[in-house]
């Protein structure tokens, strides 16, 4: 059985450009390069889809989208703290155990 061909991601990225390029049939570009055409379209698919992450800021803020899930992570934290004492004392008042710790 014959192992699996296992490409850089510079090769892919070559492949894909001339594909995006549009210069040569995927036929030839797969005859070009010994790789099958459908692997070709995945990767120009793949490229065209990622091509603006190229242009993103580095310094720019990846946390930005996520603000929404941070807060209602934030308001889960403060009603699980307020569940804890609530019991807390619940318990404190129902065993009457008050000097003691845990």
């Amino acid at each position: 059985m014959a192992k699996r061909k296992t490409h850089t991601p510079e090769f892919k990225a070559k492949v894909a450009l001339e594909a995006i390029r549009e210069e040569m049939t995927l036929a030839e570009l797969s005859k070009k390069y010994g790789v099958h055409p459908n692997q070709i379209s995945t990767w120009k698919r793949a490229a065209i889809e990622n091509m603006a992450t190229a242009f993103t800021r580095r310094g720019a803020d990846p946390g930005k989208g996520n603000e929404a899930e941070i807060e209602k992570l934030h308001s889960k934290i403060g009603q699980l703290v307020m569940e804890r004492d609530f019991l807390a004392n619940a318990s404190v008042q129902l065993l009457g155990t008050r000097g003691k710790k845990w």
